[in-house]
């Protein structure tokens, strides 16, 4: 489909987060957001930056933009931002997220970085966020994944813990864990009648800092250096990368998972994206559903709850 931001609807009177919200395909999702009326949440690791981001978003749209300190790999971080919450959301984008960092790294809490970043800190700001959700008319959470899930596999359940360390294997099964997320989440909001919807999507590939960041490829001198420049001349803008996660955030259905279309899922019009076997596996994602449990010590509370 040649769907573009550009359709979205007014969205004035909309709440939402976007996680990993001062750069690349994050700032742009909440510019977008804003530039149709919602008031969107920068969330981010690095409190300069995003009230940087916020502010330069904030000048240019017609909706309301604040920063918010947020670490998603640390789990203090997570709570004290979820904790402080208050009032309905309508929309959670957890789009932040660590990409294949040359040595094997720990968050806060000692989880391998990409997981513990990626998937876990996500798990956990979903499950404290669940309420004020359930709040909105209509709540919806999307999850960022990417086409790097299909090297994920099985391996997934040991959290990137349980085999010596290679980076793209890691960055993969964190992305299949974003998605198996995604759709047990699905499945367990409809088995409880909840309001609540969970949709997940991918950019495809775009120039963005995640291939520069020092917490990741960026680690190496000669990534930082060369992949700005190289990937502005052979992939997609993030304002293009961000369709996928705009569509996923106000039209696309239930338990669906949005990408591009050509060139192997890299860039194009929007369509379904395609599942691998693992993603698609509902045994699996209730597995690691329970192993994220029991590494955060979080487990969803699924009861009602008002909020303030």
């Amino acid at each position: 489909m040649s769907w573009t931001a550009d359709a979205l609807p007014d969205l004035a009177g909309r709440v939402a987060v976007v996680t990993g919200a001062n750069s690349g395909i994050g700032l742009q999702t909440a510019t977008s957001l804003a530039g149709h009326g919602a008031t969107v949440v920068l969330a981010g690791r690095n409190p300069s930056a995003v009230r940087d981001a916020a502010a330069r978003v904030g000048d240019a749209v017609r909706g309301t933009v604040r920063p918010a300190e947020l670490d998603l790999a640390s789990t203090a971080s997570v709570r004290s931002f979820a904790e402080s919450w208050r009032g309905p959301l309508d929309l959670l984008v957890n789009n932040a997220g660590v990409m294949a960092p040359p040595r094997p790294t720990t968050t806060t809490d000692g989880f391998e970085l990409q997981f513990g970043t990626n998937h876990l800190g996500h798990f956990v700001l979903t499950g404290l966020l669940l309420p004020a959700l359930a709040a909105a008319e209509g709540g919806r959470v999307v999850t960022v994944s990417s086409v790097a899930h299909h090297s994920g596999d099985e391996s997934v359940l040991d959290a990137n813990a349980g085999t010596a360390y290679n980076a793209q294997r890691t960055y993969g099964n964190s992305k299949l864990a974003n998605l198996l997320f995604a759709m047990q989440l699905h499945r367990e909001l409809t088995a409880r009648g909840s309001s609540v919807t969970s949709t997940a999507a991918h950019p495809g590939v775009a120039a963005t800092r995640l291939f520069s960041s020092r917490q990741g490829m960026g680690a190496k001198v000669a990534v930082r250096l060369l992949a700005p420049p190289l990937l502005k001349l052979t992939t997609q803008s993030p304002a293009t990368g961000a369709r996928a996660v705009l569509y996923a955030s106000c039209v696309a259905e239930p338990g669906s998972y949005t990408g591009p279309q050509r060139l192997g899922e890299t860039r194009g019009p929007l369509g379904p994206a395609r599942l691998s076997a693992y993603a698609d596996d509902e045994r699996l994602a209730r597995r690691l559903w329970h192993v994220s449990e029991e590494l955060t010590g979080y487990s969803y509370d699924w009861r009602p709850r008002p909020t303030a």
